[in-house]
């Protein structure tokens, strides 16, 4: 299993356009990966409500995990992406 802690970048946090951005990212891997806020559940990162549920702020730090050929790639293209501003683009 490769896991990453990353910084979610975006102002709004992960909320409505960078998540959307997140989950089509996510959705292109090869392998599930999950992504989980400090304390809690991890979600697919493939699921927009999961995602949305997880109601990560600006700053918050949240841990991307994936098992399986092509984990570690997959990890660290969606730890890249989120520690973009992705209000920005």
């Amino acid at each position: 299993m490769h896991q990453q802690t990353v910084a979610i970048a975006s102002r709004s946090g992960l909320h409505a356009r960078p998540a959307s951005l997140f989950v089509k990212a996510a959705a292109r891997q090869p392998v599930k990966v999950t992504i989980a806020r400090e304390g809690r559940d991890p979600v697919d990162a493939r699921s927009m409500l999961a995602v949305l549920a997880l109601a990560a702020p600006h700053g918050e730090s949240v841990v991307l995990s994936a098992e399986g050929d092509g984990a570690r790639a997959a990890v660290e293209e969606l730890a890249e992406l989120l520690a973009q501003d992705l209000d920005a683009t």
